[in-house]
């Protein structure tokens, strides 16, 4: 289409506008900037990581569920997410119970509550591929290693990659 006709004779807004007159910082950022390659799953195998949320969710099919977020600290995937969905469902409350348990819940009443900052996690995350032939990680299984001081600052002088001291849970 032509610009003339959707845009009514609008003139065109440039780039400089948007910029103030500005852009030379932004020109010399394009260009030496590399575009970023396009999501994708985790490769599979073992992370360390640390939970950073676990919220009640209801799947599109109207499941219930109890989501976990976890974000990689250590190695080259260090600082991606990757999730895990808890079932509630009368045939997945035998894993469920299991895998909250791990996190110190042992009573519906707790998904309400914010999980304790910090769940340091060793987990074994697999590649599967869907009907679709989409690639996704699931969770095959995580053990807690212990629960990072809630006062460590990753950015703070002296902190070490992914955190601090470990507190046994």
């Amino acid at each position: 289409m032509d610009d003339d006709t959707t845009n009514a004779g609008a003139a065109r807004r440039k780039l400089s506008d948007i910029l103030n007159g500005g852009g030379e910082s932004l020109r010399s950022a394009w260009a030496s900037t590399a575009a970023a390659s396009d999501f994708a799953p985790l490769p599979a195998g073992t992370y360390v990581a640390r939970i950073v949320s676990g919220e009640l969710a209801t799947a599109k099919s109207g499941t219930p569920g109890y989501k976990l977020a976890f974000k990689v600290l250590e190695g080259e995937h260090a600082g991606r997410q990757f999730w895990h969905d808890v079932w509630l469902t009368a045939a997945a409350l035998p894993m469920a119970k299991r895998d909250l348990a791990k996190l110190g819940v042992t009573s519906l009443e707790q998904l309400e509550q914010p999980l304790p900052p910090g769940i340091r996690c060793r987990v074994k995350l697999a590649l599967r591929r869907g009907d679709d032939g989409a690639e996704y990680n699931r969770v095959r299984t995580f053990d807690v290693l212990g629960i990072d001081k809630p006062d460590d600052d990753d950015f703070a002088p002296g902190a070490t990659e992914g955190g601090g001291d470990e507190l046994p849970i």
